[in-house]
């Protein structure tokens, strides 16, 4: 299961990011391939809050068109959304604690745990992911 982390959805519609044009291809490609594709609803908050901020320098969307877009990645045949099942409290405190994940970090130790939960390889331009224990993890963008 490939799992995406919020920086590549937003990259992928923000026109003012240095990675748009890679992010939004490699986007467009993995959500029409027939791999399973998981999005934490973490991600898509993340998406949600950043794309709609009126303080984003570059383009920026409405709410009812960031709900859209996300409609139609939950559209695709292929996507699971990923939520916490039974062993998620143990792997994510494992992330927590063992990633010394405090603060903002906390964020990336939840997709990181639903990530090992599902068994998947989280999908990720952020470097921070490094510090979590037995996370497979890849940037596409690199």
């Amino acid at each position: 299961m490939i799992v995406i982390d919020a920086n590549l959805l937003i990259f992928s519609y923000n026109s003012g990011s240095a990675y748009h044009t890679q992010a939004r291809a490699w986007l467009e490609n993995t959500l029409s391939g027939v791999d399973v594709v998981g999005i934490p609803w973490q991600a898509v908050s993340a998406f949600l809050r950043v794309m709609t901020n009126p303080k984003l320098p570059s383009e920026r969307f409405s709410l009812l068109q960031a709900a859209q877009i996300v409609d139609l990645w939950l559209a695709h045949p292929n996507i699971q959304v990923l939520t916490p099942g039974d062993r998620y409290w143990t792997v994510f405190r494992q992330m927590v604690v063992e990633g010394k994940a405090a603060g903002p970090l906390v964020s990336d130790a939840e997709i990181a745990a639903l990530t090992i939960e599902f068994g998947g390889v989280l999908h990720t331009a952020d470097r921070d992911f490094a510090r979590f224990p037995g996370l497979r993890w890849v940037n596409p963008l690199s």
